[in-house]
């Protein structure tokens, strides 16, 4: 009597493999959200970069960021929106506040409904000193003051 034998994977060794891969994969999500999540939150640094630029640019050509009505200049003056993305879905509101004499701040929030929710308040204002505290946005908690050693890494 002749005997054959079959050559593969036993039952208890494939769901070994599905185990490690299950294990390795609840690791490497929550790292892989938390990279996204600052990769969103760096492209927001740099669009807020880009609107102080334009307020620097607004107050040189004018000389004021007072408009001829007496008001101040707002976003839309300088082309900007107030939303991070400008278009899609939105993940931060930005909002500009003028303190008047050429002062003005400028910060973005963390919408409620997005994955950003949490990561907290990005301000910078019109001297270019910034800063960032994560978890600043919950439970209606305030911005961070910025100042000249505060940065936009959190420390």
């Amino acid at each position: 009597m002749v005997r054959k034998y079959c050559s593969g994977f036993t039952l208890i060794e494939l769901m070994i493999v599905v185990a490690i891969i299950a294990i390795i994969a609840m690791i490497a999500y929550p790292s892989y959200q938390d990279s996204v999540r600052r990769a969103k939150r760096i492209d927001a640094q740099s669009t807020m970069m880009d609107i102080a630029s334009k307020l620097q640019k607004y107050k040189i050509a004018r000389f004021s960021f007072e408009k001829a009505d007496g008001g101040f200049v707002t976003l839309a003056d300088i082309g900007a929106t107030n939303q991070i993305p400008s278009t899609g879905t939105a993940l931060y509101t930005i909002a500009l506040s003028n303190q008047g004499l050429g002062t003005w701040t400028l910060t973005a929030t963390p919408k409620s409904s997005t994955a950003q929710f949490g990561d907290g308040h990005i301000v910078i204002n019109h001297r270019g000193e910034r800063c960032w505290t994560k978890g600043s946005d919950k439970n209606g908690g305030t911005a961070c003051i910025p100042s000249a050693t505060s940065n936009w890494d959190g420390r």
